[in-house]
């Protein structure tokens, strides 16, 4: 069985290094005058689970549905373990399909709503009774069921019954495990818990996942790969991890939550000039006078004085960090965290996620210095965005 590290499929000493199992190549697709997807190419290995992550209307759904065989491409290929299924049924592809609505049936009960796919494979290749009645009961336990089987559908939490769904599709042991919005329905908390679980569910299995949400939280937490998507083109791919720390746009840092963005020129190795004064940068691939956007991550920061500490502030920063001084405007208490917007001496406002383990010591209106971390401050492409071409309702 092949593991995985930082997004690379690993083999062990006794195994080939695993190959793409899914390969998404060149696919496009028009709904009338919207272009859903645009010449988008996509690999999965044998048993890695891929996100496919976006906003609305950026056509990761229209993707996912192409793969199940729902929609036809107007160009491109589909291609699993190395053969065009283009032209291969929904149903004779063995995916898994689950949605986010988890589509149960709400008059049988938990074993008959795990059991129906098995039934169905039952009525074509043969299986026996006794064989559909264990692989039930495995896939239960497997989810952390056992002791549901009688249960009626109507009577479970929205977990319990996501888990239900995630059991129907896993019974069948799909080539493919296909998750439309899985959690998208669950409360907050229910969802974060569900999150760790459904990671540990799908790599212990090792079945091959493509999976969809809008959520950056979510992907990265289940993700070996993301794929981020913005109208109906690939943006990035890549672990979770780099992603995050290394976003390739100004699209993908506003989408994970990063405000703080601006013009800049590169004016000699590691540094760079900034509305917000001269700073220190990893500036591998750009030249003196290049212009690019400048990205300050919102965890770069921490509080090392105020007025009511220090008036010189910035005589506490570390010589490693850079400091900025200002005012603060504004903060918001996020339990372990405080998420503070400020006014530096230069340049447009900042906002940060300051962890603290005693209560702010500062009031807004106050002045403070922050010290930013190096590897915080991020080089982006300059060339700006495209605009956005009308989505409707895609996903």
């Amino acid at each position: 069985m092949t593991g995985k590290k930082g997004g690379e499929v690993m083999a062990t000493q006794d195994e080939p290094m695993a190959i793409s199992t899914l390969e998404i190549l060149n696919v496009s697709k028009a709904f009338g005058d919207t272009r859903a997807l645009r010449d988008v190419s996509v690999s999965v290995a044998s048993g890695e689970v891929v996100c496919l992550l976006g906003p609305s209307g950026c056509g990761k759904t229209t993707l996912l549905r192409i793969v199940a065989g729902l929609e036809t491409p107007d160009s491109g290929r589909v291609l699993f373990d190395g053969q065009d299924i283009g032209q291969v049924p929904p149903h004779g592809r063995d995916f898994g399909l689950m949605f986010q609505d988890y589509a149960l049936f709400p008059h049988k009960n938990v074993v008959d709503n795990v059991a129906f796919g098995l039934r169905m494979r039952h009525e074509n290749r043969g299986n026996s009774d006794l064989e559909v009645a264990d692989r039930v009961h495995e896939v239960l336990a497997l989810v952390g069921l056992r002791g549901f089987e009688g249960r009626n559908v109507t009577e479970l939490s929205g977990g319990e019954a996501q888990r239900v769904a995630l059991a129907r599709s896993l019974a069948p042991r799909p080539r493919l495990l296909m998750l439309d919005e899985p959690l998208g329905s669950l409360d907050r908390a229910t969802r974060e818990r569900l999150m760790i679980e459904l990671r540990d569910i799908l790599t212990g299995v090792g079945v091959t996942t493509l999976y969809v949400t809008h959520d950056q939280t979510e992907a990265f937490s289940i993700a070996d790969r993301a794929v981020i998507m913005n109208t109906g083109q690939v943006e990035q791919i890549g672990p979770p991890e780099i992603v995050y720390r290394r976003p390739a746009t100004a699209f993908i840092a506003r989408f994970l939550g990063m405000s703080n963005l601006a013009e800049g020129t590169v004016v000699a190795r590691g540094r760079v000039t900034t509305p917000w004064g001269s700073l220190a940068a990893d500036a591998s691939g750009y030249q003196p006078g290049d212009r690019v956007q400048v990205l300050i991550r919102s965890e770069a920061a921490a509080l090392v004085a105020s007025d009511s500490l220090s008036p010189e502030g910035s005589e506490c920063v570390p010589s490693d960090r850079i400091a900025i001084r200002g005012r603060l405007v504004a903060r918001t208490f996020q339990g372990g965290r405080y998420k503070i917007r400020m006014e530096p001496e230069k340049g447009p406002h900042l906002s940060f996620d300051v962890t603290v383990v005693e209560p702010m010591p500062v009031e807004i209106g106050c002045r403070l210095t922050v010290a930013l971390h190096p590897a915080g401050v991020v080089l982006l492409s300059p060339v700006a965005d495209a605009q956005p071409e009308a989505t409707g309702r895609l996903k």
